[in-house]
């Protein structure tokens, strides 16, 4: 098999190892602290032995620190939103929800990098709005799918925050570095939140958690890396916008939860609007040596 086939592979299975981390926050019973500070931990861990294996160097300068660590944050809090989103409602509301970021994207960016507003961004703004209007059930906050939608658009916004910070400030850091520093720094902040009660798990919830860390994210980030030695960003950005899709086909399956057609619908303007942000927004062809889109929510 060629290299491009090899990182288009790498790629999809990366990217459905990021829609099953939504099926898996949905069965557990541990909470979304326990479950972002598990997952931040042992992928820490996998990333920090890879990078200890690799030799790489470590970042010393002081500022860098601190803009990884802020991301840090801004990784637990988006994780923590998704996976409320996630229990509060079902999978494809909180993966639809989520994917709301380009909005957020297309309003902050602009304002970041002293960047003008194009049409085109105003057009996706939109529509990422009509989508939300679809995929959210109710305008009451009593309703717990609608509470689910407004945790997943919370999530969306703090993504977005995030892949703002990283483009402004560590985008020629190696990926698997980045990575490794902000679930670090995720779970660290996560840990004095932390209760006795929570680490009293079941077996299946432990199960479930390692699965979590391991594979949902340190594996599908590093395949995820990988793949970006041969294939273009801009490919890999359009494959990541099947998260949803494989998330809500695994939910379907896996729990039974098939989205309403006025969900799938807003869910498809949003996916769309999405693909317009990418079509915007040409990718260099040899992403690898900066940051580039290795972090999902789920």
């Amino acid at each position: 098999m060629s290299l491009l086939p090899r990182g288009l592979a790498a790629i999809h299975v990366a990217v459905a190892l990021f829609g099953l981390a939504g099926l898996l926050g949905k069965l557990t019973t541990a909470g979304p602290r326990m479950i972002v500070f598990s997952r931040a931990l042992l992928a820490a861990l996998v990333l920090g032995g890879v990078l200890a294996a690799s030799r790489a160097r470590l970042v010393r300068a002081p500022r860098t620190l601190g803009v990884l660590g802020a991301a840090g944050v801004l990784l637990a809090l988006h994780w923590l939103t998704f996976f409320q989103a996630i229990q509060t409602s079902t999978v494809a509301i909180g993966l639809l929800s989520y994917s709301s970021f380009p909005l957020f994207v297309t309003l902050l960016e602009p304002w970041c990098f002293k960047e003008p507003m194009r049409k085109l961004d105003l057009l996706t703004a939109g529509l990422v709005m009509c989508g939300l209007a679809l995929v959210v059930p109710s305008y009451d906050l009593s309703n717990r799918l609608t509470q689910g939608a407004a945790w997943g658009v919370a999530s969306g916004l703090t993504f977005a925050l995030l892949g703002i910070l990283s483009r402004k400030f560590v985008q020629t850091l190696p990926p698997v570095l980045v990575c490794a520093a902000q679930n670090a720094a995720a779970s660290a902040v996560l840990l004095p939140f932390l209760r006795a009660a929570d680490f009293r798990l079941g077996l299946r919830d432990a199960a479930l958690l390692g699965c979590l860390g391991l594979f949902c994210t340190a594996l599908a980030h590093g395949l995820f890396i990988r793949g970006l030695t041969t294939v273009r960003a801009q490919a890999a950005s359009v494959i990541s916008g099947l998260e949803p899709v494989y998330g809500i086909v695994l939910a379907a399956f896996c729990l039974g939860e098939i989205p309403g057609a006025r969900t799938l619908l807003g869910g498809l303007i949003i996916l769309a609007a999405t693909l317009l942000v990418l079509w915007g927004h040409p990718s260099p062809a040899h992403p690898a040596g900066g940051t580039g889109p290795t972090h999902r929510a789920s």
